[in-house]
Parts: C-alpha cells; structure tokens; sequence
C-alpha cells in the first residue's frame, strides 16, 4: 500500500470509513458486528493504516466496533474520530456543539469505547456557530498537550475557517465530499489547502455507492436507507447520474477493474495529499477498494475520467446542506 500525507501525518492513501458499521446505510442488510471487525482485520492485513470513525455514528456505535477490532493492533494504525454533532453539555441553541466543556466530555468517550489512550487524529465534525472556531481549536490544542489528540482535523469547514483555525495551530486534514461527482472542492478549498500544507481525506468517493455501478434504479435503495432522501438519487436527478457512471464502467472494462476501483483510481491521481475512506463493513468491499492502490490510469483514461459532468442534484438534502460551513 502506498501513503500519503496528512500534513505530516502518514497514512495509507486508502483508509477504512466505519460509517456504514452503525447501519446508515441498509442496501446491504442488516448489521452483522463480527463481519465488521473481520472488515477491519482485512484492512489492516492489506496494509490500511488509516481507520475514521465519529462518535455520531450509530451513535457510538461505530467506535465501539472499532475499538474491539483494533484490540492488540492499536499500533499499526492512525485512528480517527469526530467530535460536535452530539452535544453532551446540554448547551443549546443550535444544532452542533463544539464548546470546550462538550468537546471534553465528547474526549474521554470516544477513548473509551476505542479502548486507547489517544486519538490520532480528531475531528471537528461541523463547525459550531455558537462557538468561534478559535476557541475550539484552543481547547484541541490544550488535548494535544495533554497527549490525548495528536493531530487536528476539521469537517466541512469553509476557506475562512480553515484560516482562522490553522492560525490557532496546525490542521492536518480537512475532511469533505470528493469525487467523479462531487468535484466543486477543486476551486478554492484544494489550493487553499495545499498553500496550507494541510491533507484532504475525502469521503463517500464513490459517490455514496453511486459510483460502483451497483445502483441502477431507485428500487436498488431501501426505504429505510438515508439515501433515500438524497436529491441526486431522486427522480430525474438520478436517471441523469446514471451516464456519468456509464463512462467510469466503461474504462473499468478496458482495465479489467470494477467502477469503484477505477473511482478511487482516479481520485488517487489527483495528488499525494489526498487520502480517500471508502466505507465498508464487508471484506470482500475492503478487498475490492483497496486493490485500487495498484491500478495506474492512461493519460487517456484520466482525460476521460476528468471530462466526466459532475452529478446533477445537490450532495444533501436542505437540512444537512444547511448544517456545511460555506
């Protein structure tokens, strides 16, 4: 497995998204906890070093499966978490909560149902309005220090948050939506970023599962899946984005690959600072995505790929594109 840099933090350039280990999403069935940690294990075995997790997920659910996976193997790996969508403080008004009481608390769970004693890298999970960002990463700071959070990351953070945050200490990642279909980061966060020196861990780079070419009607998604409610897997939105997997399955023919790895295939190619967590809870999905690490793209091919119109529709609904820092 090759690597990449998260500021100076070195992972492999494919991680592991424990999401879909709290059951968001339900095409796959119903939760299995012993196929999850198997998941995990494969990765690890496939050199993965890089497993992202929130305490939102589930909730709680998804670091528990986590931290019982990585018992005895805790070494060998660069652990995520987030932090702010779960407020524990009781604060209110407002959705998200990254006061510094809430983000201690929020701290000691997330070590404990990891089962170690420090985060490799913590997230802020949505910017907090009621909060100034310098006062959160103060208090993340005050983590490092202490030895319990090692490196900083924030999610769905604007340009100027970015700024203000990284003058307060160093950010080693940002994380947000990156893709064939989601590609508007390339306008102004990317340069910002890479002027910043700090990493970009995309999530859902394949489009939610869109991009696998496993999804050929509306009826392929459960009612009780969140996509459900997603405007690009809704009515004509959807039939448009069916093209633009066509020409991805079309080269993942001419390689002999499946859609997902020539997704990922892509993504890798756009630089040695971006670190995409496809999700999973299966092995044979983990065994599928990181054999992307090995498959090189002709020039014609990345042309191809990079002539792709990204997805039609927004990337969430109105109440989670409401809760982005833009």
């Amino acid at each position: 497995m090759q690597h990449a840099m998260l500021g100076s933090l070195r992972v492999s350039r494919i991680g592991l998204g424990a999401m879909t280990m709290a059951g968001t999403y339900t095409s796959g069935g119903g939760l299995d906890d012993a196929e999850s940690v198997r998941a995990v294990h494969r990765a690890l075995d496939l050199g993965v070093t890089h497993i992202d997790t929130a305490e939102s997920y589930g909730p709680y659910h998804s670091e528990e499966i986590v931290g019982q996976a990585l018992e005895g193997r805790r070494d060998k790996v660069v652990l995520a978490t987030k932090f702010g969508i779960l407020s524990h403080s009781g604060r209110g008004p407002g959705p998200f909560d990254s006061s510094p009481a809430n983000i201690r608390t929020a701290v000691e769970g997330s070590l404990r149902r990891l089962r170690t004693d420090r985060i490799d890298l913590y997230y802020q999970h949505r910017v907090d309005a009621n909060t100034p960002i310098e006062e959160t990463v103060g208090t993340l700071a005050e983590l490092v220090a202490e030895g319990k959070v090692l490196h900083i990351g924030l999610s769905e953070a604007s340009p100027d948050t970015i700024r203000r945050a990284h003058a307060v200490h160093p950010i080693a990642a940002l994380q947000t939506e990156y893709s064939l279909w989601t590609r508007d980061v390339e306008t102004e966060l990317l340069p910002l970023l890479r002027e910043r020196g700090i990493g970009l861990v995309p999530y859902a780079p394949l489009g939610h599962g869109f991009l696998t070419g496993q999804i050929r009607t509306p009826d392929d998604i459960p009612d009780d899946d969140w996509r459900k409610t997603n405007p690009r897997f809704i009515g004509e939105a959807f039939h448009q984005n069916l093209r633009l997997v066509e020409e991805v399955r079309n080269i993942a023919t001419e390689v002999g690959a499946t859609p997902a790895q020539i997704a990922l295939a892509w993504l890798l190619a756009q630089g040695e600072d971006i670190a995409p967590i496809p999700g999973s809870r299966r092995v044979a999905r983990v065994e599928e995505n990181t054999a992307a690490d090995g498959i090189v793209l002709t020039a014609g091919q990345s042309r191809r790929l990079d002539n792709i119109t990204p997805a039609t529709g927004a990337r969430h609904d109105e109440i989670n594109m409401a809760s982005i820092d833009r």
